[in-house]
């Protein structure tokens, strides 16, 4: 049994006019100043609130010291050091160049999003505690839009650390969330500074209108979202457009009034048949409300027995007379509490009554997720609410109601994911339908929400209720729970905070932002599997230049420029460097950045950003990373400090370039051995060998087939066919994806890869995320990045390939750009991190917008299909229209690597084929299951050997 209205006195009495006074108005706070703050604590009150240029009055100053005491008091329960003030040493930063996260809201509702946003982001989550400190300034270019700017915030930094600062000049907000109850004039001034920026936003007054319309949103949930919602009977005076007309639905009776008066015979009726309807279940109260903006967190909840028609009636009417147009009256079911436990218990618990509160946030691609749930329970005959109950978790709650069984708790535990998830992206569906004016501005999205729930019985099944939708207080619940404050569970501070995905999605957010409009000159356009670029590109606002050296490549029409020229010519790469230069001179082009993801033109990137003056590795360091010896060789020489130095990770290896050589490697490097070309790609050419006939085979073979790019593109031919020898390195081959930004590691990615069809090397199947213990994942890391500092690459994405043995991780080779085949899309699925932004970033001088600690969300096992071992079931049951069309509808995850089936000696995998799953287990399963029925596995080609190395 609850509430909706989590502010409102509890009530069940007969109605009093004066408990519908409207001197509070409709942003609550009566007088316009804050509550006495009841704050008990020793930090200074001799802070610098002022913000130069912008003076409160008296009142909004009051409001200004009454959060920042608010802020303290949250700190010091919480065990975390007070703010600093450096407000006399303004920061200057980068205005437009770094991401900036701005909350303008109550510390205490918030906090847990911005210690989450310190860790994530240290110093970029910022928090206003007056509208004075933030101006809006006009935006060139975009009419009827605005800039935020920030320059005065309380930044939160690592470990709880805050400084209130001044910014000289102000940061541009790249984020904006404002909570919009903050006070009489404070909501209306944070919902003014919410209408029409250019940078996302989270909150308007606009969206809130909608969302916090329990009418609007109930009708929406049991529409849209397969939510259960209570039993309502609604007595709506003129309806907003988005309830008028449209299907009935269940439970929910639209009574729409075109007048207030006059209306006794049609309430009675209404409200008689509701009561006795089917609908109402085992109801045996109602409760009586209000519906509308202007009654938000204020109004009296009335609750009477459901037999007792004429007071029901009374009230409504006497309601009516108070509302204005777009308002409904709500007559509902009280949903009654579950006895537990339940079903059939001889002896049933207290009747306990059960507030389930959901945080549900927004992520990649508009996928709803859970990341919170926290209950409270009390007495089944009173109401409970937001911050009058205490905070406890699901599992807590359910034992203290008799329900202790761990799969009975799963179960309610996933209904309540299900409905939580359903309601958000009922939200998102219907914020799409809306234009911008309606959102509040073009950049405002609903990013996370709040879901409150009544546990009852539906059906002999336990089922979660939805009563109203919220942000602000179950995101302050939650983080109540996950402090519990100076005193935390044991075992809490491993679990993901809350606001962890709305953080990701502020950052997100922030990086389109960023690099909306950029201007970038790509070299290399790539084949099939690059083909997500261009979307990609159009998706982020990002102007494309292309150079590439087919004139008829698709990508020529899908680009602003198109500049054809050879760069498959690399002994010319220098000149070439210097032509293209002046080409880029010639068309006028303001570039922005300059980057590739293709091999063959990493070098010529590098060289041609130098002759821009645009930012890049130096072209030694690339040099050194391109030519997989003197990579090795390099590192070899590394030896520290610091330590532990590269030269641990490097391999013995010798580079052949005549047939000379390869007796003189013979003897330099332990055999078994493995041959590959010095520039290749996609693992074509690399072989086994067993002994000095084998090697002098294998080289023969090479300099016969691979001479020149057109006897196989794209593998690195045009800068020759030289090969190298390296000792066989027994261990688990492992993929390190980094992301490194002025020398420093911003984030790694780690999956694992499973057995060889020896003697080659192609790449059978995969794994992400890794399953290695923690250390180990540490050490491949680590061992990646020192690799790749150890050859001066400081800032880019870049693919490290590594072995895990007995004696820790030793270097296969580096690929100095974004990983190929699966990688990206994996990544930017499982973690909601796109390589492809990160590296535009970088290429743009820009620190990607990245979380500190991503963290995946589910796992994908796959595997490779190759034209010599699956050309009839890639022909007949696992053809690419029938790989598209599962990927299409969820059953697996297609990457198409190749366009054509066309079997060859030497070969590149033609596709990944890969299923999800909430464990490495169920994902190997289902994905063995789909191979065996599309004919993929095979006894000459045996997927569950694959995948044996990620059990």
């Amino acid at each position: 049994m609850l509430s909706l209205d989590p502010l409102g006195p509890e009530c069940d009495s007969p109605l009093d006019s004066k408990d519908l006074e409207e001197e509070e108005g409709p942003w609550g706070g009566g007088s316009g100043l804050p509550p006495p703050g009841c704050f008990h604590g020793s930090w200074r009150h001799d802070v610098a609130l002022d913000c130069k240029g912008s003076p409160e009055g008296a009142e909004a100053r009051a409001w200004t010291v009454y959060y920042y005491s608010l802020l303290q008091s949250c700190l010091q329960q919480a065990g975390l050091p007070e703010t600093q003030d450096r407000s006399q040493v303004p920061r200057t930063g980068c205005p437009g160049a770094e991401v900036t996260l701005c909350i303008l809201g109550s510390p205490s509702t918030f906090l847990s999003l911005l210690l989450e946003g310190g860790v994530q982001s240290p110093g970029n989550m910022l928090l206003c505690l007056s509208p004075a400190w933030l101006t809006k300034v006009p935006a060139p270019g975009q009419p009827g839009e605005a800039a935020l700017l920030v320059s005065k915030a309380v930044s939160f930094h690592p470990g709880g650390l805050t400084f209130l600062d001044d910014f000289v000049p102000p940061r541009r907000a790249t984020y904006f969330l404002a909570g919009l109850g903050l006070g009489p004039s404070r909501g209306r001034e944070a919902a003014e500074l919410a209408r029409d920026l250019t940078c996302p936003t989270g909150a308007s007054a606009e969206l809130a209108r909608l969302l916090e319309d329990r009418l609007l949103t109930r009708r929406l949930l049991a529409r849209q979202g397969d939510v259960a919602v209570p039993a309502t009977l609604a007595f709506t005076y003129k309806p907003p457009a988005l309830l008028r007309g449209g299907d009935a639905s269940p439970g929910l009776r639209l009574v729409e009034l075109n007048g207030k008066e006059g209306q006794e015979t049609l309430v009675k009726e209404e409200v008689g048949a509701f009561l006795h309807s089917e609908a109402l279940g085992d109801a045996l109260q109602v409760a009586m409300k209000l519906s509308g903006w202007r009654w938000r967190g204020r109004q009296a909840m009335r609750l009477y027995p459901r037999a007792e028609l004429g007071p029901v009636v009374d009230t409504v009417l006497a309601l009516l007379e108070k509302l204005e147009e777009e308002e409904s009256v709500l007559v509902e079911a009280v949903c009654p509490p579950a006895r537990l436990p339940f079903p059939g218990s001889p002896l049933p618990g207290p009747e306990l009554a059960l507030r389930i509160c959901a945080v549900v946030c927004r992520t990649q691609g508009d996928k709803p997720l859970l990341s919170k749930v926290v209950c409270s329970v009390g007495r089944g005959d009173r109401p409970l609410r937001h911050q009058s109950s205490l905070p406890r978790t699901l599992e807590a709650a359910l034992a203290q109601c008799g329900l202790g069984e761990a799969s009975q708790v799963a179960v309610v535990r996933q209904r309540v994911k299900a409905a939580a998830e359903a309601a958000l992206a009922a939200v998102l569906t219907l914020e799409a339908s809306l234009s911008a004016e309606q959102r509040g501005g073009r950049q405002v999205r609903t990013d996370f929400l709040g879901v409150d729930f009544a546990l009852t019985v539906a059906g002999r099944a336990l089922t979660p209720v939805a009563l109203e939708l919220n942000g602000g207080l179950c995101l302050e619940a939650c983080g109540a729970l996950e402090g519990l404050w100076a005193a935390p569970r044991p075992g809490l501070a491993a679990e993901e905070a809350a606001a962890a995905p709305l953080v990701e999605t502020m950052l997100r957010r922030s990086a389109r932002c960023l690099m909306e409009g950029k201007q970038l000159l790509l070299l290399g356009a790539g084949g099939v599997s690059k083909k997500f670029v261009w979307e990609a590109a159009r998706d982020y606002g990002l102007k494309l230049h292309l150079v590439d050296s087919d004139p008829n490549h698709f990508a020529s029409q899908l680009v602003q420029t198109f500049i054809h020229f050879n760069i498959t010519e690399h002994q010319r790469d220098e000149e070439n460097a210097r032509v293209l230069a002046e080409l880029v001179r010639a068309r006028g082009l303001q570039l922005d950045g300059c980057f590739s993801y293709w091999d063959d033109c990493l070098v010529l990137t590098a060289l041609l950003c130098q002759e821009l003056g645009l930012p890049c590795n130096p072209p030694a360091a690339m040099h050194v990373a391109k030519q997989k010896s003197r990579t090795q060789l390099h590192l070899l020489c590394h030896h520290g400090p610091p330590w532990p130095a590269p030269s641990l990770y490097a391999v013995p290896c010798c580079p052949l370039e005549s047939e000379a050589d390869v007796d003189r490697a013979v003897r330099q490097v332990p055999l078994p051995g493995v041959m590959k070309l010095e520039f290749g790609a996609g693992a074509v050419g690399v072989r086994l060998v067993e002994d000095a006939s084998q090697c002098h085979e294998h080289f023969s073979r090479i300099a016969r087939d691979l001479q020149v790019e057109a006897d196989y593109p794209g593998i690195g031919l045009g800068w020759g066919n030289a090969m190298l020898l390296m000792e066989f390195i027994e261990g688990t081959e492992h993929d390190v994806d980094l992301v490194l930004f002025g020398g420093r590691l911003l984030a790694a990615f780690v999956s694992d890869n499973g057995p060889t069809r020896l003697p080659g090397f192609t790449e059978t199947a995969a794994c992400m995320p890794t399953g290695l213990a923690p250390e180990q994942e540490a050490q491949l890391v680590q061992a990646a990045f020192r690799c790749c500092l150890g050859c001066g690459l400081l800032d880019g994405v870049f693919n490290v390939e590594l072995k895990l043995t007995r004696a820790g991780p030793r270097l296969i080779e580096i690929n100095p750009r974004m990983g190929g085949f699966y990688l990206r899309d994996w990544i930017l699925e499982l973690y909601g991190v796109d390589l492809l932004l990160a590296a535009a970033m970088v290429a743009c001088g820009l620190r990607p917008a990245l979380p500190a600690h991503p963290r995946a969300r589910g796992h994908l096992v796959g595997v490779m299909c190759l034209v010599s071992q699956h050309l009839q079931a890639l022909s007949s049951t696992a053809s690419r229209e029938t790989l598209q069309a599962l990927h299409d509808q969820g059953l697996l995850r297609l990457n198409l690597l190749e366009e054509t089936l066309v079997p060859g000696e030497y070969e590149e995998p033609y596709c990944s084929v890969a299923c999800a799953g909430p464990s490495p287990a169920e994902a190997r399963l289902r994905l063995l299951g789909l191979c065996q029925g599309l004919g993929i596995d095979g006894p000459h080609y045996p997927v569950a050997y694959f995948l044996s190395h990620f059990k």
